[in-house]
């Protein structure tokens, strides 16, 4: 195995990743099979902390678009990340990772609360650490939740995981001939609206210069893969001369 490219890194999970096949909730297989790659991960030597999601139980904005008060509806969400997060946190001690739950609202019996300083000392003691309820605060998307939490824990790099393989320029399930872009620039994510996170995300992403890894979750050992410095996927950072050619054609 190589040396791996990143000491810390923040891995954002999206809640339909800990779905799998079943369309809703948590499968089992594909959590212990997410694990698994953490683990190697975690034993390469690399700091990890990680942003989950919330959408295979609950999302915020689809409950205020049908009438619901739009907080509310994000404090569910936030309580479906807390529901995820304690799930993967399971599965990774099963493998013997020492985890931590760290949340933005306070519940003392469930997790610690997030502070930014035991968070690093957590991940210096190379303890996994996994963030849940987002900010704390309606309005924010988990994707926001990632850019923040990696500019202050100084991660070098945001491992965006998804079920398929880099950004598009349209959808390839509906479109066979969708572009797979090997390289973008945040401006031409946010220009284009192209969907790799929300605007408020990368706008974060941008000013304090951290990148992003899009990449397929659902191939067993692509975190690891992503870690050395393998080429998958699409890296979205500064100009696009910085780190990888041209998008394919």
């Amino acid at each position: 195995m190589g040396h791996p490219k990143y000491k810390r890194v923040v891995l954002k999970l999206s809640g339909e990743a800990l779905a799998g096949n079943l369309g809703y909730g948590i499968d089992q297989d594909m959590i212990s099979s997410i694990a698994e790659q953490i683990k190697e991960v975690h034993l390469a030597g690399v700091e990890m902390a990680i942003v989950v999601g919330g959408g295979n139980i609950w999302r915020g904005i689809a409950g205020s678009a049908k009438g619901m008060d739009r907080a509310t509806a994000d404090y569910m969400g936030m309580l479906a990340t807390v529901m995820n997060s304690l799930a993967l946190q399971d599965a990774l001690e099963k493998v013997d990772v020492d985890t931590r739950v760290q949340v933005a609202i306070e519940m003392r019996q469930i997790a610690e609360p997030y502070i930014r300083r035991r968070a690093i000392r957590h991940l210096e003691k190379g303890r996994v650490v996994i963030f849940a309820a987002g900010t704390g605060n309606p309005y924010f998307s988990t994707d926001t939740t990632a850019a923040l939490r990696a500019a202050e824990i100084e991660a070098e790099v945001i491992l965006m995981a998804k079920k398929v393989d880099g950004v598009y320029d349209s959808d390839p399930v509906k479109n066979h001939k969708a572009k797979k872009y090997d390289n973008l620039s945040y401006m031409e994510v946010l220009n284009r609206g192209l969907g790799v996170m929300d605007s408020t995300a990368a706008s974060l992403c941008k000013d304090n210069g951290i990148p992003l890894i899009v990449f397929n979750i659902n191939q067993q050992g692509n975190i690891l893969r992503v870690v050395l410095g393998e080429e998958l996927g699409t890296y979205v950072g500064g100009e696009k001369n910085d780190s990888r050619n041209c998008s394919r054609s």
